[in-house]
């Protein structure tokens, strides 16, 4: 038995290399390397301890990252595990991993019969002390060293050989490793962000007259593309209520320039982009701005508190409210709950009021994010994550779209009521993938961002007296609703020149409520934070 558990471990262990070289489209050199240095450091390492129990329990990370890896594969079939990935499981929270996990069943119920034996044995091999014999151990170790020489050459070839090749980012685990890392790095400096940023000033002021009565609120989707959006030309009517709201503008080309929440949403919300990131860990928010300017500012959320930029941003408001937080996993909270709590904060009847409206939108499981009496697509009950399942999963999104449909709605409803001068802008965190084509992408946060991830819808309403109020703002809407757009970089720029706030912080060429908005070279920002064109 230590002889097979020796050799058990080391093939569980070496799966994802193996599987690697056939996902990430690495030249030969590069599949050698990743095949042969890692076999051996393997073989050394679990030569090292007597019990090879003792060896799979001391190299369970590992064992982690493959069980990690494999599901990631089956999901998108290729990338790494990102630094985003081990971020989105520090913010995302334990429901929302349940319901995950419990539609990928093949790829959860693979990793467990592969990995969960192999930590059983181990158990085992410790109990009742099952040892390797001195012979098999030396012989091992002298494979697992001619292997790691060989793959030491084979490294130095592919660094001699290909340019930009580089350990932390090609070679796996040293790249996950390296991710790990990072996602440390990166926490910590959230972690820090309310110390970083509490001297932060915007020096904003208003500029409109004080006696009149504005409400500004800006709804941030989660998880909607543009795709499947009747107002983006979807052939299925997934916007009856939007399709006919008068003086609604739709922005026909926008992008997120993150294809996930924890980055793209604290973008929405601040000056940082992807070109100067880094200005996030310091600088305040929209919140803040308006604030500063007089404005009574509320965060509403429709998902849990993360201790992540997003809850920072929030708390930012005179008043941040979560809907679930304290609330039981089996709480129904729709996201039209936000449109009551809005109506709440209007009917106190202040001059000035900004509302940030954070939903749940269109989070798979998307079955869960509306009600029943709202299923106009059916069937839409099978919800595990396979390929088959695409006709019933396609349908269970659509219907979250329709519901985004009626809860915009039921805002634009609410500010009509107030009958201050108002504005209301959508636009979601970023899309999603729902087997598409051929390469059967499924949900978001790939690694390498796609079309479908990266385009959101970006609204813009505005009330009848504000049209009157602010003509420029009005025709220069008008003017650039068919320019290409980030809704990262424009958003905060825009509403505050729709609020009449003025900071050294704001750019108008930025603002698509300008004259001098301008397009630009549309970006992303990678996994490392670097930013890079859109690739289409």
């Amino acid at each position: 038995m230590p002889k097979r558990l020796f050799t058990y471990l080391f093939l569980a262990l070496m799966l994802p290399n193996i599987a690697l070289c056939f996902t990430e489209g690495m030249t030969m050199p590069e599949n050698l390397t990743n095949i042969v240095l890692p076999a051996g450091l393997v073989m050394l390492l679990a030569s090292l301890l007597k019990n090879p129990g003792k060896a799979a329990w001391l190299m369970f990370p590992f064992i982690f990252f493959a069980a990690f890896q494999l599901v990631l594969l089956y999901l998108f079939g290729e990338g790494i595990i990102a630094v985003d990935m081990f971020l989105n499981v520090v913010t995302t929270n334990g429901g929302e991993i349940e319901e995950l996990l419990g539609n990928l069943v093949p790829a959860v119920a693979g990793v467990f019969v592969v990995y969960i034996p192999l930590l059983v044995l181990a158990c085992v091999a410790i109990k009742k002390r099952r040892l390797l014999t001195p012979a098999f151990r030396r012989k091992a170790m002298r494979c697992g060293a001619a292997a790691t020489a060989a793959g030491i050459v084979l490294l130095a070839a592919c660094y001699a050989t290909i340019d930009g090749y580089r350990i932390l980012t090609r070679l796996y685990p040293a790249n996950v490793c390296y991710n790990l890392a990072l996602a440390f790095e990166r926490n910590a400096l959230s972690a820090n962000y309310p110390t970083a940023s509490a001297a932060f000033t915007f020096d904003a002021r208003a500029t409109h007259p004080a006696d009149s009565a504005e409400a500004y609120v800006l709804v941030i989707g989660e998880t909607a593309r543009a795709n499947n959006f009747s107002l983006y030309g979807y052939g299925r009517d997934t916007n009856p209520l939007l399709s006919r709201t008068p003086h609604l503008t739709v922005f026909s080309d926008v992008t997120s320039q993150s294809n996930t929440t924890h980055k793209s949403v604290p973008m929405l919300l601040t000056a940082a982009t992807a070109d100067d990131f880094s200005r996030l860990y310091h600088e305040k928010g929209l919140l803040a701005a308006f604030r500063e300017a007089g404005f009574h500012t509320t965060f509403i959320s429709n998902q849990l508190p993360n201790h992540s930029f997003i809850d920072f941003l929030g708390m930012q408001a005179d008043d941040c409210i979560f809907l679930k937080e304290g609330s039981n996993k089996a709480d129904d909270i729709s996201d039209m709950q936000l449109v009551q709590k809005l109506d709440d904060v209007l009917a106190q009847g202040r001059k000035k009021e900004f509302v940030v409206l954070h939903t749940y939108g269109s989070h798979f499981n998307y079955r869960e994010r509306y009600p029943r009496e709202m299923a106009v697509f059916r069937p839409d009950s099978r919800t595990d994550a396979k390929y088959e399942n695409r006709a019933d999963l396609r349908n269970a999104y659509d219907n979250t779209i329709v519901f985004t449909d009626y809860m915009l709605h039921g805002v634009i409803t609410k500010l009509k009521s107030r009958g201050a001068q108002a504005a209301m802008l959508y636009t979601s965190d970023h899309g999603e993938n729902l087997f598409d084509d051929s390469r059967r992408l499924f949900l978001h946060a790939s690694p390498k961002a796609s079309a479908y991830e990266l385009h959101v819808p970006f609204l813009l309403w505005l009330s009848d007296n504000y049209i009157t109020a602010y003509p420029g703002n009005t025709a220069a809407i008008s003017a650039n609703r068919q320019k290409k757009a980030e809704s990262s970089v424009t958003t905060f720029h825009t509403m505050l020149q729709l609020a009449g706030i003025d900071t050294p912080y704001a750019d108008r060429a930025l603002s698509v409520a300008d004259t001098s908005y301008t397009e630009r070279q549309r970006k992303y920002i990678n996994d490392h934070n670097e930013p890079l064109p859109l690739p289409y």
